[in-house]
C-alpha cells in the first residue's frame, strides 16, 4: 500500500493519518528488517524519546519496551484501545545548550537506550514524521566498533564533543565531532569556525591543561589518540606557517601523536619488574622480547606523572580520574589492583607469560595495558592517574565498553579477568578434550580428571588465584539419569532472596456468585510462569479439584486478555496491571463462557455536556453457562445470580427477600472468604437448567445487549435469543439508578495493582550472604528455554539442576545478583546483605576436603549507589600490609572505618583466603549502615 503525502493538519498539529495503526505498524516493521539487512557505517539513525515512542507502540499495538524488529514474534497483546498520539516529541531528552558549536543539539548525558529513548533508522524517521511532524530531529550515524575478536556496529548516540581553547584569548567553544573521524576533519572544522587557513593553526591535546602532544593533521582518528569526552584541546595561531611536525610508525605511516618529551624508559612503561622493598621500586632494564606485537608499545604519555614515590608515601593510594561515565571502570580496577597476589605479579617480571598467539586473547596488549596502570597506581603516590590509555585498549578489545555510556562494574570485571587470563595464558597450543559424564565414578575422581583437563588448556595466574570448580548434578525427571559434571568457575553470581520470589496481589471473583470480591496476595517464583500464579492462589484460597482459576487481565473495564496458557511467563504481567481470577468450575465440552462488561450511562451536566454517553466501569464478570442452548431469559437469570453477592441489605425499590438466592447472598456478605465451602457445595457452582427454571419466575429488568468480540456494536438480547456450543458470548450490561440502589457496584471498583510500590521508603530487612549462597545452591528444575538433552530418554528433558561448591579459589569473588533485567522488567534492589569481613568460614558448603582453609577476609568491594540509569560506583579496599581501608571514589581517595564498609550498595565482595587458624572475632558482626 503506498501511504499519499499528508493534506490537512489534525488539531494536534500532527499531519493527516493516511492509513490505519495496523498498517503504519506493518510499514515500520517492514522499514526494519529492511535496515537491518543492509547494514553499513555511515547509516543514519534517529533518536526518538521513549516517551513518545511508546504511546506510538500503544496506538498501532505493540504494547511498551524497546522495539524491536521481531516484535511481531512478541507475546505483546492487542492495543488497548489507545489514542493516536500527537506530533513527535523530543523535548525531554535534549539539553539546549548555548556554547553549542553551530545548530548542534545535545542530549541530557544519563539516557538509556530502551528507558530514556529508542533508535531508529532514517527510513523509518521519515514515514514517522510524515505522519505526525515534531521533532527536532536528532541524526546520528553508525560505526563500526573493530575488536580484536569480531566487529560490532554501534549507533553513536553520544559524539565527542571537545572543548577548543583559543590561546589568543582563552574563549571556549564545543565542537562535536565522531570519535572515528580523523585528525584531518578536526582541523577543518576548527579552522572553519575560527576563520583561519590551516597552515597557521596548530592543536594540542591539552587534556587536564597540559600540552601532552602535538595533533598533526593525518588520517588518525580521534578514538585513537585516547581523546575523551568533554577534555580540552588547545588551539595556537601564528602570523606565519607551522613546519609539519609528521613522524613515521614502522609500516611508513604517519603518526598525528608527537609526544613533547621521548616517552621514559621507566619501570612503569614494560612487563619486566622490579621487587618492592618498603613501598620504593628499582630500576630494571628492557626485557621484552624481540618480535613480540607489542614491543613498540609506547607509554601512557597522556597519564605522564611522577613516577617515583617521595619518601615515606604509599603506595597504592592514587585515584582513577573519571573520564566520563567511567566509574564502573574505576571501581573494578582499584578491587582488581588491590587483590594481593595480582599486585605481587605484575610488579614482578611477567613479559615471559605474555601469550601473543592466543587467537581468544588481545596479542598481550590487554595484559600490559593493565599490568602499566597497575605499576602507576602502585608508584604514583597519591596523584591521580587518568587511565585514558587503558580505556582505548579496552574500546578496542571490547566494543560493548566504548563510548561514555554508564556500565556494568561485575560485566567489565568478568571480561578483564577473562581477557587477562587469555592474554597471560601458559598454553601456547591448547589440546582437544572430549568432556566425558562420570558414569558412576567416585567424584573426587572424576572432579580431579576434570580439573586436569582444564589446566590442560588453561594455564595463568588469573586460574592459579581466581578459579574454583563447581559440581553440577542433572536429573532426568522422566528416566531418573543422573548427570554429574565439575566445571570451573572465576566468581559467585548469588541471587538475593527477594530477586527470586516475587509478591502479586490478584482479585479473585467466584463465578456462581457466591461471595464478594477478594483480593489474595501470593508469593511466586520470579521467573516463574501462569501456572505457578494458579497453584498459589489455589492452595490460599483452598480450591476444590472440580474447580480451576481462569486468570485475565483487566484493562480500562475490560478483559483485555486471558492468562491461559500456563507457561506464559510470569515477567509478562507488570506491577501497575490489574489481573483478575475467576474461580469457575472445570470446564466441560461444550460449556458456553459468559463475558459481562458493566456499564453506565452519563448524566448531562453544565460540566459535562455529553451527557447520555455510555461509558464502561467496574470489573467485567464471567462464568460458564450450561452445556444446552440457553436464550435471552436465562442470561438475564444468570446475570443476576452473578450480581446477588452485592445487593445491598436493604433498599427502597425491593424488600427484603426470604428465598435460597438472598438467604444465600446474605450469608456471603456476612462471614468472611474463606467460609465459601460451607456456604456452596461441589454443585452450586454450575448453571443448570433446573436452576434456572426455579429463578426463571423472579421479575428481571436488565438492560443487556449482545457485543462483538471488539465490542464495537451492540444490540439488545432478545428473550428467544439462543446460545451456540463452544461459543463465547460477551454483553453489556447497562445500570440504571435502579440497579445502583439495589446493587453495591464499589465492591467491582479500584482493583489493586499486582504490586504497589510505596512512596514511604521503608527500612528493608538485612538478608545473610549465607541465605544469598544457599539460595544459589538450592536444587531447582531448568526453565522450559533451557532443556536438558538426556543421553537415555534421547530427548530434551526439563530437568532438575543442583550446584555444589567443589573447591573454592584463593580470592573469591562474590556477585551479588542486585539487577534484574527481563523482556519486561528492570529493577535494582537495595536490600541490605550482611556480610562478614573477617573470618568467612565457608567449610560447611565445600563438598571437597582437600585439607585447605575455607575462610575468607574481605579485602575490596565494588559498590553501586542510585537506580539503573543514573548510578554511581566507588569501591572500598583494603592496603594489607597497613590494615586500613579507603575509600576509592573516582580521583577522590580518603579513609573509611571498617563498620562504615557495609552498606546495602555492596556490588562484589572481593575476598582471600585466609591461610593457617582463622584469627579470633570468627563470626563477628560489625555495626552496618543501610544506607
Amino acid at each position: 500500500m503506498t501511504i499519499p503525502d499528508s493534506g490537512f493538519m489534525m488539531e494536534n498539529g500532527s499531519s493527516c493519518l493516511p492509513c490505519p495503526p495496523e498498517e503504519e505498524n506493518r510499514v515500520v516493521k517492514d522499514l526494519m528488517n529492511k535496515s537491518e539487512a543492509n547494514l553499513k557505517e555511515g547509516n543514519l539513525y534517529y533518536v526518538i524519546s521513549n516517551r513518545w515512542f511508546t504511546s506510538w507502540q500503544r496506538y498501532v499495538g505493540q504494547g511498551t519496551g524497546e522495539y524491536s524488529s521481531d516484535s511481531q514474534h512478541s507475546n505483546v497483546g492487542p492495543s488497548k484501545m489507545a489514542e493516536r498520539p500527537g506530533p513527535i516529541d523530543n523535548s525531554d531528552i535534549v539539553l539546549n545548550r548555548n556554547d553549542c558549536e553551530g545548530n548542534d543539539i545535545e542530549l541530557h548525558r544519563t539516557l538509556q537506550e530502551g528507558v530514556d529513548y529508542v533508535l531508529v533508522p532514517q527510513e523509518v524517521w521519515e514515514k514517522l514524521f510524515d505522519w505526525y511532524k515534531g521533532g527536532p530531529a536528532l541524526p546520528r550515524k553508525l560505526i563500526l566498533q573493530e575488536g580484536v575478536k569480531h566487529q560490532q556496529f554501534n549507533v553513536e548516540v553520544y559524539p565527542l564533543c571537545l572543548n577548543l581553547i583559543d590561546s589568543r584569548d582563552n574563549n571556549q567553544t564545543v565542537v562535536r565531532l565522531s570519535k572515528k573521524a580523523s585528525i584531518q576533519e578536526l582541523y577543518e572544522r576548527v579552522c572553519a569556525l575560527k576563520g583561519i587557513g590551516q597552515e597557521k593553526a596548530r592543536l594540542w591535546d591539552y587534556f587536564n591543561k597540559r600540552k601532552h602532544a602535538s595533533l598533526n593533521i593525518s588520517n588518525q582518528t580521534l578514538e585513537e589518540l585516547n581523546l575523551q569526552m568533554d577534555q580540552e584541546i588547545l588551539l595556537e595561531v601564528q602570523d606565519g606557517h607551522y613546519a609539519p611536525r609528521f613522524s613515521m610508525d614502522s609500516t611508513g605511516n604517519e603518526l598525528a601523536l608527537v609526544p613533547l618529551v621521548e616517552p621514559s624508559r621507566s619501570p612503569m612503561t614494560i612487563a619486566g619488574g622490579p621487587t618492592m622493598s618498603n613501598g620504593h621500586s628499582t630500576s630494571y632494564g628492557l626485557n621484552l622480547y624481540k618480535g613480540s606485537a607489542v614491543n613498540s608499545t609506547s607509554s601512557d604519555i597522556d597519564d605522564r606523572y611522577d613516577n617515583n614515590l617521595r619518601k615515606g608515601e604509599r603506595g597504592g593510594l592514587a585515584g582513577l580520574q573519571n573520564l566520563g561515565n567511567t566509574c564502573f571502570m574505576n571501581s573494578s580496577l582499584q578491587c582488581l589492583v588491590h587483590t594481593p597476589p595480582l599486585v605481587e605479579y605484575f610488579l614482578q617480571d611477567y613479559s615471559e607469560e605474555i601469550n601473543t598467539e592466543n587467537p581468544l586473547g588481545m596479542h598481550g596488549e590487554l595484559a600490559l595495558a593493565f599490568g602499566e596502570l597497575l605499576r602507576k597506581l602502585w608508584s604514583s603516590g597519591r596523584t591521580t592517574i587518568a587511565p585514558r590509555a587503558f580505556k582505548g585498549k579496552l574500546a578496542r578489545f571490547a566494543p560493548q565498553f566504548s563510548g561514555y555510556n554508564q556500565h556494568d562494574s561485575q560485566e567489565l570485571l568478568a571480561f578483564l579477568l577473562d581477557g587477562l587470563h587469555e592474554d597471560l595464558n601458559r598454553v601456547k597450543r591448547k589440546p582437544y578434550i572430549e568432556t566425558k559424564d562420570s558414569d558412576g565414578q567416585p567424584d573426587e575422581e572424576v572432579a580431579d580428571e576434570c580439573w586436569k583437563y582444564h589446566k590442560a588448556r588453561n594455564d595463568s595466574v588469573i586460574v592459579d588465584v581466581c578459579q574454583g570448580q563447581y559440581k553440577s548434578t542433572l536429573v532426568c525427571p522422566v528416566c531418573g539419569k543422573i548427570s554429574i559434571t565439575f566445571d570451573p568457575f572465576m566468581y559467585l553470581s548469588l541471587p538475593l532472596p527477594s530477586t527470586v520470589m516475587r509478591t502479586m496481589t490478584v482479585t479473585m471473583i467466584y463465578g456462581d456468585g457466591s461471595v464478594l470480591p477478594m483480593p489474595y496476595t501470593v508469593t511466586v517464583p520470579k521467573h516463574g510462569c501462569c501456572k505457578d500464579l494458579s497453584q498459589a492462589l489455589g492452595i490460599q484460597c483452598c480450591l476444590r479439584d472440580d474447580e480451576s482459576l481462569l486468570l485475565a487481565e483487566v484493562y480500562e473495564h475490560r478483559i483485555h486478555r486471558y492468562l491461559g496458557i500456563p507457561l506464559e511467563p510470569l515477567a509478562s504481567i507488570k506491577d501497575d496491571e490489574h489481573i483478575v481470577a475467576y474461580r469457575l468450575p472445570k470446564k466441560g465440552t461444550g460449556q458456553i463462557k459468559l463475558e459481562i462488561i458493566l456499564r453506565v450511562q452519563e448524566k448531562c451536566t453544565p460540566d459535562n455536556l455529553k451527557g447520555g454517553v455510555r461509558k464502561l466501569f467496574g470489573t467485567p464478570l464471567v462464568t460458564y453457562l450450561g452445556e444446552d442452548a440457553l436464550n435471552g431469559t436465562d442470561i438475564s437469570i444468570v446475570v443476576s445470580k452473578m450480581l446477588s453477592p452485592l445487593r445491598r441489605t436493604y433498599s427502597s425499590l425491593t424488600k427484603p427477600h426470604s428465598s435460597k438466592e438472598n438467604g444465600f447472598v446474605s450469608e456471603a456478605i456476612d462471614e468472611p472468604s474463606d467460609s465459601f465451602h460451607a456456604q456452596s457445595g461441589p454443585g452450586d457452582q454450575s448453571m443448570n437448567n433446573s436452576e434456572l427454571e426455579e429463578t426463571s419466575s423472579q421479575e428481571l429488568s436488565f438492560q443487556l445487549f449482545l457485543t462483538n468480540g471488539s465490542c464495537l456494536s451492540f444490540k439488545p438480547i432478545e428473550k428467544d435469543y439462543l446460545t451456540k456450543s463452544n461459543q463465547l458470548v460477551k454483553v453489556f450490561l447497562d445500570w440504571s439508578d435502579k440497579e445502583h440502589e439495589i446493587y453495591d457496584s464499589s465492591y467491582l471498583k479500584d482493583l489493586p495493582e499486582v504490586h504497589k510500590f510505596s512512596a514511604k521508603k521503608t527500612r528493608q530487612e538485612a538478608i545473610s550472604l549465607f541465605s544469598c549462597l544457599e539460595a544459589f545452591l538450592t536444587e531447582e528444575p531448568l526453565g522450559p528455554d533451557d532443556m536438558w538433552y538426556c543421553p537415555r530418554c534421547k530427548e530434551h528433558r526439563q530437568a532438575t539442576k543442583k550446584l555444589d561448591l567443589w573447591t573454592l579459589p584463593d580470592i573469591l569473588v562474590v556477585h551479588l545478583k542486585r539487577f534484574s533485567y527481563s523482556r519486561y522488567l528492570k529493577n535494582k534492589l537495595d536490600t541490605f546483605v550482611n556480610f562478614p569481613v573477617r573470618n568467612l568460614d565457608l567449610s560447611k558448603y565445600v563438598k571437597s576436603k582437600d585439607g585447605q582453609s575455607q575462610v575468607y577476609d574481605l579485602y575490596a568491594i565494588s559498590n553501586h549507589y542510585g537506580g539503573l540509569g543514573g548510578g554511581h560506583y566507588t569501591a572500598y579496599a583494603k592496603l594489607i600490609d597497613e590494615n586500613r581501608w579507603y575509600d576509592f571514589d573516582d580521583s577522590r581517595v580518603s579513609p573509611v572505618g571498617e563498620s562504615d564498609i557495609k552498606t546495602s550498595a555492596a556490588y562484589l565482595l572481593f575476598y582471600q583466603r585466609v591461610k593457617g587458624e582463622p584469627r579470633a572475632g570468627a563470626g563477628e558482626t560489625s555495626e552496618v549502615r543501610m544506607g
